[in-house]
């Protein structure tokens, strides 16, 4: 018997704003085609999202879930999926991008502090919420989507106070329900690929300013370096030192565009030995200095004062 061939994973790597970690995605061109992508993709933040038409369907480890108009999606970091609508119709969709533990720890009481905000056990048959069973969250969402859309005064506190209470509310479900996992992969399969190196990327998100070795990834993962480093490569599509320091450039595009810090200080904050080193690898990246970088947002910043984060970023338009 043939073995069946595998499934494409791609990953999106979504950078916030670190005054702001919270990203919004949404307007009347983003719809979601009838045709079904044939490959699946995962992020390294909590993606939610709010169907506004039409209906259609997500995948999970390969189980098909249903979503109607006025449902509500939460996803936790590196959990594949894929969603196609109805055919004939384009489910038009807003969607939100964020790190919960950057935006309100700092909002949390000291017995929370070790509180896991990434909802890494959220329950799967809860990835999809809908509307009628769940309208307080549906609500806070929808206020989330006006604060961020309309950017009224002092917008950024009213909607991390209402990201604060969304994530109560989603704790209060994770609580009652997170050992209730009726989704999972399939026993004869194996896991997936893209699940079994979430430690890793785990790992790098939130270690990428120091200094550690491929080897202690592949152990995360309990993998073989050798194994780790090809796996890592089928799924990443880059190896997993190229994959750290793009991380570590991704990173300081945020510091050199959002601080007045020296860029031999943005250098050792995201893990370079040194600012040759530094230089060097950002302009391969880049292609660009970082000094060059730095002028180029500066000008870009005051062009797109009054404009979407959606002109200048990455990953920001829907698959047709």
């Amino acid at each position: 018997m043939s073995k069946p061939k595998s499934t494409v994973t791609e990953y999106r790597n979504y950078y916030l704003p670190p005054n702001f970690p919270a990203l919004l995605l949404s307007g009347d061109y983003w719809k979601i085609s009838d045709v079904p992508s044939g490959r699946l993709h995962f992020h390294n933040c909590l993606e939610i999202g709010i169907c506004h038409s039409d209906s259609g369907i997500m995948e999970f480890f390969g189980q098909p879930s249903f979503f109607k108009a006025g449902d509500i999606t939460v996803v936790p970091r590196n959990i594949p999926h894929t969603t196609y609508s109805t055919k004939g119709t384009e489910s038009r969709w807003s969607y939100i991008y964020l790190d919960p533990a950057e935006l309100l720890g700092s909002m949390l009481p000291s017995t929370w502090k070790t509180l896991d905000l990434s909802l890494s056990d959220f329950p799967v048959h809860r990835y999809i919420m809908h509307k009628e069973e769940f309208p307080q969250i549906y609500q806070l969402i929808i206020s989330i989507i006006a604060e961020m859309e309309e950017k009224r005064p002092s917008y950024q506190i009213s909607a991390r106070g209402l990201f604060l209470s969304l994530f109560i509310e989603l704790y209060r479900i994770q609580a009652m329900e997170g050992k209730d996992k009726t989704l999972t992969a399939s026993d004869d399969e194996g896991p997936d690929n893209s699940l079994v190196i979430a430690p890793a990327l785990d790992y790098i998100e939130e270690n990428y300013m120091q200094q550690f070795s491929i080897d202690l990834l592949a152990d995360l993962c309990h993998w073989s370096p050798t194994h780790f480093r090809r796996v890592f490569h089928d799924i990443m599509g880059t190896s997993p030192l190229d994959f750290i320091n793009n991380t570590r450039i991704m990173k300081s595009c945020n510091l050199l565009r959002s601080t007045e810090e020296s860029i031999l200080d943005i250098s050792e904050r995201v893990g370079f030995h040194s600012v040759s080193s530094f230089n060097r690898y950002f302009t391969k990246v880049m292609q660009m200095s970082p000094r060059e970088y730095r002028k180029q947002m500066i000008q870009t910043d005051k062009r797109a004062e009054n404009q979407s984060i959606l002109e200048y970023a990455g990953w920001m338009f829907p698959e047709k």
